[in-house]
């Protein structure tokens, strides 16, 4: 199973950006798919988890009513609107999968799949 995240750059303060997250190598539906980003020099950070059948999707409270995460169910696809941004955002951010659904979908270690990382950096 690959992983392939695109959607990262450069946005000013206040600006948008959108992420995707495609799987490849898979036909069974991955149950568990979520973001996460990480700082140099700093722990990997959970940002949106969206769990199938659970209900809503689940947030950081760092990016809550800032971050909207979704999926197409058919395609094992994940997305991540992002809005209101700003410099503390600033990462990269990497999406995550599992074939379960996940009690612990905020920890790193809970994932079998990870894509490669697309770097998001918000200016001042």
């Amino acid at each position: 199973v690959q992983l392939q995240a695109s959607g990262g750059g450069l946005v000013q303060a206040g600006g948008s950006l959108r992420l995707s997250c495609a799987a490849s190598g898979v036909t069974a539906r991955l149950s568990t798919m979520a973001w996460f980003r990480q700082d140099p020099g700093k722990e990997r950070e959970f940002v949106a988890a969206i769990v199938w059948a659970r209900g809503a999707p689940l947030y950081a409270d760092s990016v809550k009513g800032r971050f909207t995460i979704s999926r197409d169910n058919y395609q094992n696809r994940v997305y991540l609107q992002m809005n209101n941004l700003k410099p503390e955002d600033t990462a990269v951010y990497s999406c995550a999968a599992h074939p379960n659904r996940l009690v612990a979908y905020d920890v790193p270690g809970s994932y079998s799949y990870w894509g490669q990382g697309t770097q998001v950096t918000v200016s001042s």
